[in-house]
Order: structure tokens, then C-alpha cells, then sequence
């Protein structure tokens, strides 16, 4: 099996898809830079352009992540996979696979596209804040 296949799966419940109807039109209302939902009539399977960010490593570069979502989403994390070619990173595979935390052992229903602290930071960082003043918690520093 490739990454790309379909995995068997079962339709999502009428939780997962009220769930994910109001994620989608919350991104489409504010979309992330960088992040681009291919459109597609399949909720179940999202398929997110991402475009290397200005003066990194990935700067020009375009990768695609493929995100299923299982049965009872939010309850069980999404498998999120990079379609070929992957970017090179310490934490992404070769086959796509990413090593997340996140996106296994440490899922939370309530995790959303962005951190469940996002507009409280977001708020706090007007006015010219720098990401230096901010005390970061890094969960793998690695990296």
C-alpha cells in the first residue's frame, strides 16, 4: 500500500462530519498562509498544499499533506501523512510519515488547525511583540 491509498474506513459519524463541516468553513473564512485546502466533495480526506515559507530551508517549495479523518473524529486523531516527495526533515519519512506527537499518543479532541492558545497569543502579540519575549515550551528541542 502506498501512502496515498485509500485505507479501508468507515463513514464518518454525524459528530466527525458537523466537526469537520465547521473546521472547513472556519479555515475558508480565515485561511492559513501557506496553507492551501485542495478542494475536493470528500470530507473524510483532505488534501492541504503547503508552500515552504520565506527565508527557510523550504522557501519556494511546495509539498502536499493528505489528512484522513477516521470514523469518530474528533475523539480519534486524523492520520496526517506528506504525499510524494516528501519534505526532507528530521521527523518527516521518506514515505510521508511524520513523527508528531500530536498526531498520536498526545491527540486531544480538543485540538483544532491551530493551538487551542491561538487567539489569546495572537491578542497578547499586537503591538509589535517579538516571538523572543514569548517563553516557549518545546516538547522536542533537538531540533
Amino acid at each position: 500500500m502506498t501512502s496515498s491509498s485509500s485505507p479501508s474506513r468507515k463513514a464518518l459519524s454525524k459528530i466527525a462530519c458537523n466537526r469537520l463541516q465547521k473546521e472547513l468553513a472556519e479555515w475558508q473564512l480565515s485561511p492559513h498562509a501557506g496553507f492551501k485546502h485542495k478542494v475536493s466533495d470528500n470530507l473524510q480526506r483532505w488534501v492541504i498544499e503547503v508552500t515552504g515559507a520565506a527565508g527557510t530551508l523550504y522557501a519556494g517549495e511546495t509539498y502536499q499533506l493528505q489528512v484522513d479523518f477516521p470514523e469518530h473524529y474528533p475523539m480519534e486523531a486524523p492520520q496526517v501523512i506528506f504525499l510524494n516527495p516528501a519534505p526532507m526533515h528530521p521527523h518527516i519519512y521518506s514515505n510521508g510519515h511524520i513523527c508528531l506527537d500530536i498526531l498520536y499518543d498526545s491527540w486531544s479532541p480538543a485540538m483544532t488547525q491551530r493551538p487551542a492558545d491561538n487567539d489569546r497569543y495572537v491578542r497578547n502579540c499586537r503591538n509589535g511583540r517579538s516571538p523572543k519575549e514569548t517563553r516557549w515550551w518545546f516538547h522536542d528541542d533537538t531540533v
